[in-house]
C-alpha cells in the first residue's frame, strides 16, 4: 500500500445524496467504466441511482471514488480513479456501504464482482457463488457477505 503524502491526501468517505453529488459521481464512474473499461455509457447509467445509498471518497471536496447500495441489498458501481487505487480507498468505500446495509437492517449484501476483483472482495468477507457470467462484456461472479447485527455482534439469519 502506498503511504499518503499528508493528511490532506487522505480521502474522507461520506454517504452522500445523489441529487447533490451526481455530476461528480458520474464523472468518476465514467472515467473508470466508460473510458478505461469500455462499458457503453447507456449500460453505465441505469436510472437506479436516485434510489440508492451512495458513498463517495472525497479529497479537497473532489470525488476520487464511489460505490452504491441498492434497495435490494446489492452493492454496485464501485469505482476508484486510477491514481487512488491501491491506497485503501475502495476498501473504505466498500466498508461504508456494508455498514449502511447493516444499519438499515439488511441480513446480507450481494454484488457482481469483476473476476479481477474477486480477491479484493474475499478479503472483505465476501464469498463467490455460482458460475461466472458476462455483464457489459466483462466476466463477473456473484458474491455474498452475511452481515452481523450491529446491536449484538451476532450474524443475522
Amino acid at each position: 500500500m502506498k503511504p499518503y503524502a499528508s493528511a490532506a491526501d487522505t480521502p474522507r468517505i461520506l454517504l452522500v445524496d445523489w441529487n447533490d453529488c451526481a455530476d461528480e459521481l458520474i464523472a468518476v464512474r465514467n472515467e473508470v467504466f466508460v473510458v478505461e473499461q469500455k462499458v457503453p455509457v447507456e449500460l453505465e447509467i441505469d436510472g437506479l441511482d436516485p434510489h440508492c445509498i451512495h458513498a463517495a471518497a472525497l479529497v479537497d471536496g473532489r470525488a476520487v471514488g464511489t460505490g452504491r447500495l441498492l434497495p435490494e441489498q446489492r452493492i454496485g458501481r464501485m469505482a476508484v480513479l486510477k491514481a487512488w487505487r491501491g491506497r485503501g480507498v475502495g476498501a473504505a468505500i466498500l466498508e461504508a456501504l456494508v455498514a449502511a446495509a447493516r444499519d438499515r437492517g439488511d441480513v446480507e449484501v450481494r454484488l457482481a464482482a469483476q473476476v479481477g476483483a474477486i480477491d479484493f472482495y474475499r478479503r472483505h468477507g465476501f464469498t463467490a457463488e455460482g458460475d461466472s457470467f458476462l455483464d457489459a462484456g466483462i466476466v463477473h461472479r456473484e458474491m455474498v457477505r452475511p452481515l452481523e447485527d450491529s446491536r449484538s455482534g451476532a450474524r443475522s439469519g
